[in-house]
């Protein structure tokens, strides 16, 4: 069989020996990713069995970006320069090498997700994976894997703390040994001279520099609110307590398969004290659980916080949480009526926008500071980036509905009437 020759830099050979089943890798821009992801692909295309034991032969191995044209774009010149010497026939139209063992690697795009369906893979590398839905690997890509525990590789520059995130910190914890994550910057990569990234420093925003260059999560992928915007207090006002819940779909618990252990969309219970000075944020719960426990979560909030009112999502979940709360109201002998709030014909973004935008703006909404902070700040300022997660400050956002301020609690409130006319009271 011909030789397949290549070289690795420093950065990419430690991922290139690594013997992970599912790598997690955040890039900075020409840090050596898609010359990475040819030598990946072409290596587990030329083998017809997996460390596993497994028959690879009938098995294809894909490359996947955000869309089919990006990734024909970005890697099928370099593919078939580099696999020369060990690709048989190319079919252009679909992107499609055939190697000289008979197995094929082919260029997709996730924003096709019924392409991707029915097709049993070894291998899978998935570009930009920051910017693809991540339903497309948690349920079409990964159980094509499954038949012969292929494995996969993802790659992207950071694009603020989203799903990619999520996954790369996953797949950095120690219980999850088939997993593992890394971190090169475009610093790392000896074919860039060091007077272009100093050019890319000067020219860019510290920000962007930090996020395409040294590929930092840090780097909000937002925009709406700054960190100089969130203010803490230690106490509020001694206005009135509201709640309001943004429920999420439900999941299973500790029973979720590792496909699904990227943090979805979670349920989130915000508990402000309301008053004419503004909004005191004295908790936000959140959490991905059963609908059982979400009604006991909401319940338990209420027990502590006593609100005078509470308000959750209006639509199918509401509905399906309302009997498991009203038994969990039953059997503690604890009632309340949950107001059902909308979205008042508005899109999220603009809602959250509208309600919380210019309050962050003015102070007029401070935080206690408590362990709930960091995620908090961290969805703000990635918000409204479509792809990051926001149900911290959808649930709170849900505040402006609820609360009704009471405006005659405070005694620099002018409330006694004084009659400019004292004979007709006027």
């Amino acid at each position: 069989m011909p030789n397949l020759n290549f070289q690795l830099h420093e950065k990419q050979k430690e991922i290139f020996v690594s013997k992970a089943r599912f790598k997690v890798i955040a890039a900075g821009r020409r840090a050596g990713k898609t010359y990475l992801s040819v030598i990946e692909l072409l290596i587990k295309a030329l083998q017809n069995e997996n460390e596993a034991g497994f028959d690879l032969s009938q098995k294809e191995v894909w490359y996947v970006a955000p869309t089919f044209q990006q990734g024909k774009d970005v890697l099928w010149n370099l593919l078939k320069d580099v696999g020369r010497d060990v690709i048989d026939s190319t079919y252009e139209n679909v992107a499609t090498a055939k190697l000289v063992n008979g197995r094929f690697i082919k260029i997709k795009g996730s924003d096709r997700p019924d392409s991707l369906r029915g097709v049993g893979l070894s291998h899978v590398v998935c570009d930009e994976y920051a910017f693809m839905r991540p339903e497309v690997w948690d349920m079409i890509i990964s159980p094509t894997l499954s038949e012969v525990q292929g494995s996969a590789t993802f790659i992207g520059t950071p694009e603020g703390k989203n799903h990619f995130y999520d996954l790369w910190t996953m797949a950095g914890k120690e219980e999850f040994n088939d997993w593992e994550a890394f971190h090169f910057n475009s610093m790392d990569n000896p074919m860039i001279p060091a007077e272009e990234i100093e050019k890319a420093r000067e020219r860019m925003s510290a920000q962007a520099f930090k996020q395409e260059y040294e590929a930092s999560f840090e780097a909000a992928g937002g925009g709406s609110f700054t960190e100089d915007m969130v203010k803490y207090a230690e106490k509020g006002e001694h206005g009135t307590i509201y709640m309001a819940v943004d429920p999420a779909g439900f999941g299973k618990g500790d029973g979720m398969v590792r496909s699904e252990l990227k943090r979805l969309d979670e349920t989130a219970i915000a508990i402000v004290d309301v008053s004419p000075r503004g909004w005191f944020v004295l908790d936000i719960i959140s959490g991905r659980w059963d609908v059982r426990e979400t009604a006991l979560r909401i319940l338990r909030a209420y027990q502590t916080h006593r609100p005078s009112g509470v308000g959750i999502e209006k639509g199918a979940l509401f509905n399906a949480i309302m009997p498991y709360l009203e038994d969990e109201m039953r059997r503690l002998g604890v009632y309340f009526t949950p107001q059902p709030v909308t979205h008042g014909g508005q899109k999220k973004t603009e809602r959250i926008t509208w309600a919380l935008q210019g309050r962050f703006e003015k102070g007029r909404i401070t935080l206690k500071k408590d362990h709930w902070n960091r995620k908090f700040i961290d969805q703000l300022l990635d918000f409204p980036n479509p792809m990051a997660h926001d149900d911290l400050l959808d649930a709170l956002a849900y505040i402006d509905q609820v609360a009704v301020t009471n405006y005659t609690q405070y005694d620099d409130v002018t409330t006694e009437f004084e009659p400019l006319d004292a004979y007709i009271g006027i």
